[in-house]
């Protein structure tokens, strides 16, 4: 067993250690310590490591073996689904409350206590979004949120990193529209970290990490999708 390596805040071009070297229990804890810089971020998605942590913890940086994730054009839709989608309830856009999507996956889940999307968390990821690198999907009825997701994106693959519903099947709608879209501009890929319920509901399965790490080298290398997304597909 390998000793778990700490990084150093400020240095942005320091190393992660090789994902061989986390830990099998906790599964994936990688390293700790460090900053949520846009280089470190950046550097971090590409070779498969996450940051994931708590208030009060250092950052601690995770690569899980297997990994969790959901072919694009694999997503399952139940069939009271499939009737909401054809009833279209709710209109979909792309990019225009990232802000605000991040905030709501953010606020309290019932019977959870905390967030893991700290307020660092959150300025990276707006950070990231300025950037360019990292998207939202809104659900909207009228002209209220009501469900979303975020994640980023790097060449052609997407990193999903949490959602909110506050009415039935908004986040799923969200996700829906985006695999939808993504399959469509060649993104195969949506790396959803670790297993939950609902995600493997949609279709999610496991990965072996260095299969995972394979389709990485290749995905990152391709050129993104032009910005500014907009929907182009009825989810």
């Amino acid at each position: 067993m390998y000793p778990l390596t700490w990084l150093h805040p400020g240095q942005m071009d320091e190393p992660f250690p090789p994902l061989e070297h986390a830990l099998h229990e906790p599964n994936g804890l990688l390293a700790a310590g460090g900053d949520l810089s846009l280089p470190r971020l950046l550097r971090a998605y590409r070779q498969g490591i996450f940051p994931w942590y708590e208030a009060g913890q250092p950052i601690l940086w995770w690569s899980p073996d297997p990994r969790t994730i959901l072919y694009t054009d694999q997503v399952r839709i139940s069939k009271s689904l499939a009737k909401t989608l054809r009833q279209r309830p709710y209109h979909v856009t792309f990019d225009q409350a990232f802000a605000e999507v991040v905030k709501r996956c953010a606020g309290p889940r019932r019977g959870a206590h905390g967030t893991w999307i700290t307020y660092g968390m959150q300025q990276a990821f707006i950070q990231m979004h300025q950037h360019g690198y990292a998207h939202s999907v809104e659900v909207w009825q009228a002209q209220t949120l009501v469900g979303g997701l975020y994640g980023a994106a790097l060449g052609r693959m997407f990193y999903g990193e949490s959602m909110f519903t506050q009415v039935p099947d908004a986040s799923k709608i969200a996700l829906i529209t985006l695999c939808r879209h993504l399959h469509h501009w060649g993104y195969p890929l949506i790396d959803s970290q670790t297993p939950s319920p609902h995600m493997l509901r949609m279709g999610a399965q496991p990965m072996a990490r260095s299969r995972f790490s394979r389709h990485l080298d290749e995905l990152c290398k391709q050129p993104p999708h032009p910005s500014p997304w907009q929907v182009e597909l009825q989810p």
